[in-house]
């Protein structure tokens, strides 16, 4: 059994007022993609960022291969070395080329050789179809290659777990696929991911196990089959209802992880 990398114990975040989160508890293990669902306001982008540092929880604990790094402050840049993360809006410093945009963090904050950072960058370009776009401003690309670039960036870091919040949110419909294929082809390696979308049928072709959050709490969880085809709560059919991601699963050209060449 693979290693555990990632655990959250009893978690609970309020923003003066009622708990956004109200006791999460889940473990993520090595190589695991768990892809966290539920309607708008339930917590599922407030629980990558307390995982991250960006918010601070009230009580219980986070830990990384069983390092408690909840409530860390002054080496919180070191925790976020080990856990990426991506957002809906890119990030990408604009006056900056691609190239520089995916350099900074590696030289600056790992202190590797830039020849060698700058060979790994065009390595994995050439992998999301962008090695073309190494010298160009992020201005001059459009919204699914920034993203495709903002997830080159983070895994340049070399992360131990990758967050990814939302990211084809702030994208046209005919860009998703480009991005979600390149998160598929991430999983696939092996790549530890824990995922906040609305995109069912993405979700249901990366996930190795899937969270439904209602009110800042774990309502249901199990593998991709049981919670798309038999969920266990009505809550759940009834959020399962509000998409039609089953008449759209191979509209857009996105392959399951298990199956790619299907």
């Amino acid at each position: 059994m693979s290693e555990t990398i990632l655990e959250v114990r009893d978690i609970h975040k309020s923003f003066d007022g009622p708990g956004v989160l109200r006791g999460v508890s889940l473990e993520i293990r090595e190589g695991e993609v768990v892809v966290i669902v539920g309607p708008s306001g339930c917590g599922k982008s407030t629980l990558l960022r307390c995982i991250n540092g960006l918010e601070t929880i009230d009580s219980g604990e986070i830990r990384l291969r069983g390092e408690v790094i909840s409530g860390r402050t002054r080496d919180l840049h070191l925790v976020r070395q080990k856990i990426g993360m991506v957002f809906q809006s890119y990030d990408l410093f604009p006056h900056m080329k691609v190239m520089d945009n995916l350099q900074l963090g590696p030289v600056r904050a790992l202190g590797r050789p830039k020849a060698e950072v700058e060979r790994e960058a065009l390595e994995m370009l050439e992998r999301v179809g962008l090695r073309d776009k190494a010298q160009a401003l992020p201005r001059t690309l459009s919204g699914g290659q920034k993203q495709r670039v903002a997830l080159v960036r983070a895994m340049m870091m070399h992360p131990e777990i990758l967050l990814l919040d939302e990211i084809t949110a702030a994208l046209d419909p005919e860009m998703v696929s480009e991005v979600l294929n390149v998160v598929i082809d991430l999983a696939s390696g092996g790549m530890t991911m824990a995922i906040v979308t609305h995109e069912m049928r993405f979700a249901e072709a990366v996930a190795d196990r899937v969270l439904f959050l209602e009110e800042g709490v774990i309502l249901e969880e199990g593998s991709p089959e049981q919670f798309f085809h038999e969920p266990k709560t009505e809550r759940a059919r009834r959020f399962l209802q509000s998409f039609t991601y089953a008449a759209r699963r191979n509209r857009d050209g996105i392959q399951p992880k298990n199956n790619p060449g299907d």
